[in-house]
């Protein structure tokens, strides 16, 4: 590695280093889709309020990113320092893209993978890892988002069959999704369900009007008595730490996901800085500017060392499910500040969709928010240090 002028901000801290090259192979493969596919048409799609979801699924699926950290039933099986750099790609596109991968692969079919009966698992699995269908993931409601467990979607059983009633909010792929894993609670506790697109009684009308995450597809997800056979149900999962293990999965990909964004940030800003013409020199040439990407490349260095870190220990098999909360909280945080930071260095010009800066930095607003806000992962870390839960 030489470090006269490092081609990314990255290779400055020899991240590239702590990879094999099988990982390595993979990651460029997502980056050059990334390049190939999304960077030529996203500023389109998201001033459009639009995504091409199910051609971008199929697409995905060949590539082998959707449940690529899972084993068996079509998925790749790699390891977790892999998936969590193909989110970094993935995101370094859009946020949205991201989040189609991570609620297909780690919400929904994780929910599968890990809680289903064999029979829901081959069902489902083989074709969501080929895009072929979509999944969904319905649980946060309009009122209950932080506090899951006071959810008021019920499921009640009659006969053998299962009635569900609610309504879940800002979901996710749920008015294109094939099935969606809907959790409700029942007289045995919460409990997660199977709902094919098409059942009588459930409708998924899509949220507009969006100013973050405008390419991707947002829904809400409506039960009126929504019948579904015994075997609808996820065998495996019972209470809360159902969805919960499920968002944990969702989370540790944005540990990774959220710095891909902020990497797009600062390489954009830096090509600018050098290019700019400010009182006929590079805008680069001046103390100011350089003072702002040096902070802003150490944070990201930082933020990708801390992500490595949580990655390994997930591979190992020794990560605990609240060291999450320190990437989640570390990653989202400090890329929002590099893309306000980004955004100023270029100027009126990056306020335009023809910078990705802009975007990036509304998408971001609501990565801040989704798989726990940054004051639920405060009170993660707070609870470990000091012992007390304050969630209240």
């Amino acid at each position: 590695m030489t470090l006269t002028v490092p081609a990314s901000a990255l290779e400055y801290f020899g991240v590239d280093a702590l990879v094999d090259d099988d990982t390595r192979e993979l990651q460029a493969a997502v980056r050059d889709f990334v390049d190939r596919r999304i960077r030529p048409q996203i500023a389109a799609w998201y001033e459009e309020g639009h995504l091409p979801a199910r051609d971008l699924a199929r697409e995905l699926g060949r590539l082998g990113v959707l449940g690529m950290h899972l084993e068996g039933y079509g998925c790749a099986g790699t390891s977790a320092v892999a998936y969590g750099l193909a989110c970094f790609e993935l995101e370094a596109g859009d946020s949205g893209l991201r989040s189609l991968v991570s609620v297909q692969g780690s919400l929904a079919m994780y929910a599968i993978w890990r809680f289903g009966s064999e029979e829901q698992k081959q069902q489902w699995l083989p074709r969501m890892a080929a895009g072929e269908a979509i999944g969904c993931f319905g649980l946060t409601e309009p009122d209950f988002g932080s506090d899951p467990a006071g959810m008021r979607t019920r499921a009640r059983r009659d006969g053998s069959d299962w009635v569900l009633n609610g309504t879940k909010m800002w979901i996710t792929n749920g008015s294109i999704a094939d099935v969606a894993v809907v959790w409700a609670r029942t007289d045995e506790g919460i409990r997660g369900f199977l709902v094919p697109a098409g059942t009588p009684g459930f409708t998924a009308p899509e949220i507009t009007r969006k100013l973050s995450l405008r390419a991707s597809v947002t829904s809400e997800l409506v039960l009126d008595d929504v019948r579904l056979p015994a075997d609808a149900m996820l065998p495996e999962a019972a209470g809360l730490s159902g969805p919960l293990s499920c968002l944990n999965e969702a989370r540790f990909g944005i540990v990774f996901g959220a710095l891909g964004a902020a990497h797009d940030c600062l390489e954009t800003t830096v090509a600018y800085a050098r290019s700019r013409q400010i009182f006929d020199r590079p805008l680069a040439a001046y103390q100011a500017t350089q003072l702002k990407l040096a902070d802003m490349a150490l944070e990201l260095g930082k933020g990708m060392l801390l992500a490595m870190q949580i990655g390994s220990l997930k591979d190992a098999g020794t990560l605990d499910h609240r060291q999450v909360s320190l990437g989640k909280l570390n990653s989202v945080r400090e890329a929002i500040a590099i893309a306000r930071d980004c955004r100023a260095i270029l100027g009126a010009a990056g306020i335009t969709l023809d910078y990705p800066i802009m975007r990036h930095a509304a998408n971001l607003e609501s990565v801040l928010t989704y798989e726990g806000t940054s004051e639920v992962h405060q009170l993660i870390v707070g609870q470990v240090l000091t012992g007390h839960a304050a969630f209240r």
